[in-house]
């Protein structure tokens, strides 16, 4: 809620006052669309307490406003909005320069996709010019629409002349003409200020967030909520606002260009060699130590360059390991500190660079590549999981994917083959990554990341013991402690356009547009085996209630897979021992006005596939609503020319009683694997829920004291599977259990059966991100 209080009404705060009521709605539009037209300032509150108490509400900040910066004076036309007049005054279709919605799909299409000569090819085929019926016709035609529409910041070009460090035959540097392309960052900003849809997302001012009254839980996930810009805020006249930007910068070939072309190799940004840290001064050979060196600054580094520009040999030149760069772009940049903006490359850094091309090449050396192959193949099936079904070694080609694939079991299957430090050296990496990847973070989620550095630095020496390091002198290592023109303009102009399409739904052209609103429909009316994970984004003018809501939401398909299922096909393809006894006994509980009709083998069931689940966000890990899948499929059996498909039986965590919020711990739930998914039949009354058939496990053991991962085991009745029917709206989210392998793997373990083979098992809370917040964030 928000509570405004007239500023009048104030007390003189003390010299270090906890976080207050402060009004930051100056700052943050979500609380005032129009703020600065306020007579006197307010304060205010943004609160929304969590059902369990914890301190962290995801959806709420205490702020700690800096006053007198970034205020509004008015509200100007946008471009968007100019563009909008324009075409009402010029009458003009919403689709123009092309003639319909379908047309401006396809075009979006072609820029996106494909290339000049692929577009000129497609558009010359005759199924597109007899049938299409389209106002453009070649490459050529298809560009002038595009070229004719709005666009962003123009580009400029102009010749440089570069020298290079090697000679020609005479002794000469070699030197070399390159373009440099390059358009007016005030303009880039304007443009991206003057965007109606960063409205909501524009900060203006500083200020401090926590995730509690008192002030004890600091929330850092805006740029405006960060050290830096209060600071730097400090040093501007009053009424000052900051307008940051982010650099990005990478050595990519330019394939749509030349592919002999780089753009820009990233060590020279820093004016710096390629073995120095482009942060700090730590020494080349002291990368591999938890050492607190001095950050590079500024002013004297621009000293440095400037005496040996004019012919001196400052002695600092070398030791610093310094390039001569001696204009570099961020030189007269005012308040730029080029050293501090430097902020770790997660895919080349973190998953391909340390995780990848160290971690796992230490692991395969200890325990061979044979074993580790086995190791993955062994990894039970689940939703959205690749599963290396010939084991790392056979990979030809890695990418950033399967890097984070790899990193969602490796700790589980690693325990035990590994000696325990090593395990240690590996968590302590993985728990680097996940922490990493937050988009919020927290005072306990940056000194927990600090944490995990430490412990790799105190553990790290066993590589050295085993002969696996001769050193930790490793670029990518240390880096851990910091965490072309006409075809630009071409897709800028589609991305524009888009966008203006998405805003002119809300903002309709009068007369009105001819067409309706695009939206998004969640509805689930199939009963595939689709497992992707994440919803996809919805359009900005949504108003489904499955992703505006903030409640979790169990759906099964409209129709189900296999109606009528006799009980005898249900026990034997499902594997559902005790189908019948579980169903009486929850009858017996929950419709004890059907005692009279008790379940038999003659009785059927309509069984679903798979339950979907939809949940709220979690903003640590991202913005959209995940949509898990939790399976309860019987294997197929090939026949003729139909391929077979093995059984998936997934694990779920199970809750006493139905959840409308998400998951934050794991005290209250447990392990279970779904084995059916049925409704009732008439004769049991007209029962709405869906049941699910499901096989318990013991409560959560205590961590395996080297990967930390929970221990859990099945649980039995009587020497046979603990079995019971449940609702499936008490089913909270699948898991994923990796079995205990020992040493060396049983040959006869395999992905497909190590849920029935396997008694004992670790609880992977490397799955997604959501499952490391809830199992190891929550419990800082």
């Amino acid at each position: 809620m928000i509570n405004d209080i007239e500023a009048d009404n104030l007390n003189t705060p003390d010299d270090n006052p906890p976080p207050v009521d402060v009004d930051f709605s100056h700052v943050h539009p979500h609380l005032d669309p129009n703020p600065a037209l306020r007579k006197s300032r307010c304060i205010t509150i943004e609160e929304v307490e969590d059902e369990d108490g914890t301190p962290f509400s995801y959806t709420g900040h205490y702020f700690e406003p800096q006053a007198d910066a970034g205020w509004a004076l008015h509200e100007g036309e946008t471009k968007f909005e100019r563009y909008r007049r324009h075409q009402e005054e010029e009458v003009e279709d919403r689709w123009s320069p092309f003639e319909d919605a379908e047309e401006w799909d396809l075009a979006e299409w072609l820029v996106k996709n494909l290339g000049q000569t692929c577009t000129d090819e497609f558009l010359k085929l005759p199924i597109t010019q007899n049938h299409m019926k389209l106002s453009f016709h070649n490459n050529r035609s298809f560009l002038q629409r595009v070229d004719a529409l709005p666009r962003g910041p123009g580009w400029s070009c102009r010749k440089v002349t570069v020298r290079g460090n090697k000679e020609d035959e005479f002794g000469a540097p070699l030197e070399e003409e390159v373009e440099l392309w390059s358009r007016d960052p005030v303009e880039c900003v304007q443009e991206l200020i003057g965007n109606p849809f960063f409205k909501a997302d524009m900060a203006y001012s500083p200020a401090k967030a926590y995730a509690d009254r008192a002030g004890q839980h600091r929330v850092i996930d805006e740029m405006w909520m960060a050290d830096w810009w209060g600071e730097t805020q400090k040093a501007l006249p009053k009424g000052a606002m900051i307008a940051p930007i982010i650099l990005s910068s990478d050595k990519t070939c330019l394939s749509q260009f030349r592919g002999d072309k780089s753009a820009w190799p990233q060590c020279l940004i820093s004016c710096c060699k390629e073995n120095r840290c482009p942060k700090c001064l730590v020494g080349a050979n002291e990368r591999g130590d938890s050492l607190d060196s001095p950050m590079w600054d500024p002013e004297s580094t621009k000293e440095i360059l400037e005496m040996r520009k004019n012919g001196q040999h400052p002695p600092e030149f070398e030791e610093n390991g310094l390039r001569a760069v001696y204009k570099p772009f961020w030189a007269n940049l005012p308040h730029a500190n080029i050293f501090l903006a430097f902020t770790l490359d997660l895919l080349h850094q973190l998953h391909k660079g340390v995780f990848k091309d160290h971690l796992v090449k230490w692991c395969i050396d200890i325990v061979g590549e044979e074993e580790m192959d086995a190791r993955f193949k062994a990894v039970p099936n689940y939703p959205g999981l690749r599963h290396f079904k010939k084991g790392i070694s056979t990979v030809k080609q890695w990418t950033g994917r399967e890097h984070k694939e790899m990193q969602r079991v490796f700790i589980g299957l690693l325990t035990s083959a590994v000696p325990s430090r090593v395990l240690v050296v590996a968590r302590s990496i993985l728990d680097f990554s996940y922490y990493a990847q937050l988009q919020i973070h927290m005072t306990e989620t940056l000194e927990a990341l600090q944490t995990t550095l430490d412990m790799f630095h105190v553990n790290k020496d066993i590589l050295k013991e085993l002969a696996i390091r001769e050193h930790f002198n490793i670029p990518k290592l240390h880096q851990l402690t910091h965490y072309m023109t006409l075809w630009l303009q071409r897709q800028e102009a589609v991305f524009l356009r888009a966008a203006y399409l998405d805003w002119l739904a809300q903002h309709p052209l009068l007369p009105a547009g001819h067409a309706e609103p695009r939206s998004f429909d969640p509805g689930f009316d199939s009963d595939s085996d689709s497992e992707s994970e994440e919803m996809e984004a919805a359009s900005p003018n949504t108003t489904s209630s499955l992703v505006t809501s903030k409640e979790v939401t169990h759906i099964l398909a409209k129709a189900p897979a296999h109606p009528h299922q006799s009980v005898e096909k249900i026990v034997t393809a499902h594997g559902t021992t005790d189908f019948l006894p579980a169903l009486q006994t929850f009858l017996q509980k929950n419709l004890p006005q059907t005692t009279g009709v008790v379940p038999g083998i003659h009785d059927r069931f309509d069984v679903y596939r798979q339950a979907v689940i939809v949940v709220p966000p979690d903003r640590r890990v991202g913005d959209a609503p995940k949509r898990w899948h939790v399976r309860a499929r019987p294997e197929v059996v090939a026949s003729g020319r139909r391929s077979g498909c093995p059984g998936r039986f997934d694990m779920a965590l199970i809750s006493d009683t139905p959840r409308s919020s998400g998951l934050r711990t794991l005290d209250d739930v447990r392990v279970a694997q779904v084995r059916v998914i049925f409704t009732l039949p008439r004769q049991f009354s007209t029962y709405s829920r869906a049941l699910a058939y499901i096989e318990w496990f013991m409560p959560f053991r205590l961590p395996d004291p080297s990967s930390r991962l929970l221990q859990v085991s099945r649980s039995t009745r009587h020497l046979r599977r603990n079995a019971a029917v449940i609702h499936v709206d008490e089913i909270v989210r699948p898991c994923h259990l990796i079995p205990k392998m020992g040493q060396s793997v049983d040959t006869m373990l395999r992905s497909g059966n190590a849920y029935e083979v396997a008694s004992d098992f670790y609880f992977n809370e490397f799955i997604d991100g959501k499952m490391f917040g809830v199992s190891v964030i929550n419990s800082l």
